[in-house]
């Protein structure tokens, strides 16, 4: 196998290769490039009985991502033909995007869940609402109009890293999935995204994780319409599930692979459990929009679109969260959160 490969441009700043790095058992990690901040997404290619390989989150559709996966293939002495299965954790373009091209080229099956392909219809699909509707809630909830139209522009811009879309079968979550001549469990969770994936072999104990633990950041948890309309105990819920898998080795969707699995879980649900607390201390002070209190929790980490996006929905995602649990009153009228009345 291939091993260390570094990303290399090309004189017109194409990304050409992308690093492959061999993992135990049979798998590779590639890195995608995408978009900053995070500049790569983690694609996992596991090998096969009989040569062919099964594809774990392919990445954006870009140029740079066609370019780097022709070229993993190139150095591998593989063509499309030996992609034999293509499994999408989560319906976000970093991971799902690149998929219908790549079953273009293959003819191979994506596997995704039911769930996760409602979302991928619902953002991107010819009956699509969020371009729309997340805009819209954000101006409801004090988001400025310039900042909004900022934020229509972005949803916009991804419509051509999913494009062509893939046709999809679905993963039984109640069925093992055979994957590289071993059986992995689908542990379906939600939160960062609903209906996302990951994929465990207890024999092993190594699992797929995707976006659903990362380790060094969290993965953003944010309320969107139509969606979820409580994604933080939806995600807190699912963490609990995957902290209690005796997983000897995770690997994610960024950053690398790691193994202080149940520490790393602990530390997720003691920094939304913060966070909570904080967002329910900004309006002790008297009742704040979304936007007021989205500002106050990431101002200092917001210089884009994309950011804000994330942002503004996880503010949101924290508010519902503290009207759930009685905490905090959203009232009629104008949509300002107060401190809930003892």
């Amino acid at each position: 196998m291939v091993t260390g490969r570094r990303l290399q441009r090309g004189g017109d700043g194409i990304m050409r290769k992308a690093e492959v790095k061999d993992r135990e058992g049979g798998i590779l990690q590639v890195s995608m490039p995408m978009d900053p901040p995070l500049r790569w997404v983690n694609s996992y290619i596991v090998a096969e009985p009989e040569g062919g390989i099964t594809v774990i989150d392919p990445g954006p559709h870009t140029p740079e991502a066609e370019l780097a996966w022709q070229g993993v293939l190139d150095e591998l002495d593989l063509s499309w033909d030996h992609v034999q299965q293509i499994i999408v954790t989560h319906h976000h373009p970093d991971h799902y995007g690149l998929s219908g091209w790549m079953q273009a080229r293959s003819g191979s099956k994506v596997w995704m869940t039911e769930r996760a392909h409602a979302e991928v219809r619902m953002s991107w699909g010819a009956e699509a609402t969020l371009n729309e509707s997340l805009p819209l809630l954000f101006l409801r909830h004090g988001m400025p109009e310039d900042l909004v139209q900022g934020v229509r522009e972005h949803l916009e811009s991804f419509l051509t890293q999913v494009t062509p879309q893939a046709e999809v079968s679905y993963i039984d979550a109640a069925a093992a999935f055979v994957m590289g001549g071993r059986e992995w469990t689908p542990v379906v969770t939600g939160g960062h995204a609903p209906g996302h994936v990951s994929l465990y072999e207890a024999g092993s104990g190594l699992l797929f994780c995707g976006d659903a633990v990362l380790p060094q950041i969290s993965p953003n948890v944010g309320l969107q319409p139509g969606s979820d309309p409580q994604p933080l105990q939806t995600f807190l819920e699912g963490l609990r599930v995957l902290r209690s898998l005796p997983v000897r080795r995770a690997f994610p969707g960024h950053r690398e692979p790691f193994t202080a699995w149940a520490e790393r879980a602990d530390s997720l649900l003691r920094h939304h459990e913060e966070r909570l607390d904080t967002a329910a201390q900004l309006l002790a002070g008297g009742p704040q929009s979304g936007f007021a209190v989205c500002e106050a929790l990431f101002r200092s980490r917001v210089t884009s679109a994309h950011q804000l996006r994330f942002a503004m929905s996880e503010a949101l995602a924290h508010l519902a969260e503290l009207v759930r649990r009685g905490r905090a009153a959203e009232p009629d009228g104008p949509l300002l959160f107060a401190a809930a009345e003892r």
